[in-house]
């Protein structure tokens, strides 16, 4: 059985977050980054967008801050609301969106569904329906066409008579109980709405409620058990802390038994205080949560690697990492491709803000677009030319000119490294 999906929703009206359809009072401080990083954080599975914009130009501020919100939320995001034409599909999903959602009160959506499904493939299609009629009118094209439903209307159970597509709920139910019994429901997917989008809310310890009534959710469970674990004398394992972009050494801390089981139930990193000998939240006092990733246990059983996403500074001097005092260093070249990509694109970066005479990248930033594009142009047919030679230097030599004129291309137009990357790993 498929885990049931909770998916908080965030509503957008000029660029901050409001508290629902036709409201335009702030939700908490309005700051949809934020927001969707906190859901991300909290157990959220994924991120249900309405852009509530009005107008063309307006609905393209909306469409940058939905991709700015695909940034920070690091969970799948579907985006619903003023989708009016193909080129409105077509640039949420550009923008990052996993999927996006048609709302078929309206013939326009209707007529879109066939030729945007088999232009970015079903799963990406989902469709919104506030009525049964809305359904059953449609039935064999949406079953044709769309990966999933998204139902602001409790009509599950009329859908899971007529066909056996999954529904997501948007409900203003807040009552637990009765919000369980829903998603006991086979036709229902996941849920959003009022209850799981109030920041108030522990996802994860409704998860829990979920799991122990018998719903599969997605929660943390650890693929071996404590008693597996090789303990020290103290009965602690050691964890090694890792920020799980950048691979880089957070920290080291030690578990008990109950810190990792308050690792795994509330998704924040827990330790065990030697020096205080009490259980550690970490973050707790300073903000600085870290909230997990994954965790991984060494070939001996007796270290824990932890990947976190790490807010703030890991150390409590304020620096990033508690791994600052250089003992001593051997000259090498980093040749970790993301450090080399990121440490050239840096210095392109640092030209643009600040010239140097005399400096090529300079000089294409000067000339502008149309330069710049006609050395990427150039030397793309270099690359080309020295494929047909054997002496495969001449295509390193030729490729690395390329990724660089592409570096400064990316500066020019604002396209950084981790936009390519997170757009590589959502294929």
């Amino acid at each position: 059985m498929e885990n049931k999906l909770m998916i908080p929703c965030l509503y957008l009206q000029s660029g901050r977050a409001v508290t629902g359809f036709g409201q335009r009072n702030l939700f908490g401080s309005g700051d949809v980054e934020a927001l969707a990083r906190a859901y991300s954080d909290n157990g959220a599975d994924e991120l249900l967008v309405f852009d509530f914009s009005s107008g063309d130009e307006e609905h393209e501020k909306a469409i940058a801050r939905i991709k700015e919100i695909c940034a920070a939320a690091e969970i799948p995001v579907m985006a619903a609301g003023n989708i009016k034409r193909m080129e409105d599909v077509k640039k949420l999903i550009y923008a990052g969106c996993a999927k996006v959602a048609l709302n078929f009160s309206k013939e326009s959506n209707v007529n879109l569904l066939e030729e945007m499904s088999k232009r970015f493939g079903k799963e990406k299609m989902v469709v919104c329906v506030s009525s049964l009629e809305e359904f059953t009118g449609h039935k064999e094209l949406i079953e044709n066409y769309a990966g999933g439903i998204l139902a602001l209307d409790m009509v599950q159970d009329g859908i899971s008579q007529a066909s056996s597509m999954k529904v997501i709920l948007h409900t203003d139910e807040r009552d637990r109980s009765a919000l369980t019994d829903l998603l006991k429901n086979p036709g229902v997917a996941g849920l959003s709405g009022a209850f799981v989008s109030d920041t108030d809310t522990d996802i994860l310890e409704f998860k829990q409620k979920c799991r122990e009534a018998g719903i599969p959710v997605n929660t943390f469970e650890s693929a071996v058990s404590w008693s597996e674990f090789k303990l020290n004398s103290d009965g602690l394992i050691p964890v090694v802390v890792q920020d799980y972009k950048t691979d880089e050494v957070l920290m080291v801390a030690y578990m008990n038994e109950e810190a990792f089981q308050t690792t795994l139930r509330t998704g924040k990193m827990t330790y065990w205080s030697r020096s205080r000998q009490e259980i550690w939240v970490k973050g707790l006092t300073s903000g600085h949560f870290q909230y997990v990733k994954s965790l991984t246990l060494d070939c001996d059983n007796d270290t824990i690697l932890a990947k976190v996403a790490q807010i703030g500074a890991a150390c409590h001097t304020g620096n990033k990492t508690c791994f600052f005092k250089p003992l001593m260093k051997k000259e090498y070249d980093d040749t970790n491709p993301l450090h080399v990509f990121q440490d050239v694109y840096d210095v392109i970066l640092d030209r643009k803000a600040h010239p140097k005479e005399g400096s090529y990248t300079n000089y294409l930033f000067e000339k502008g677009i149309d330069k710049i594009l006609k050395k990427v142009g150039e030397e793309c047919t270099e690359i080309v030319i020295a494929a047909k030679n054997p002496d495969k230097e001449e295509i390193k030599y030729e490729i690395s000119d390329f990724l660089y004129h592409v570096m400064v291309l990316m500066a020019e137009k604002g396209v950084t490294w981790e936009d390519i990357t997170r757009e590589l790993a959502r294929r």
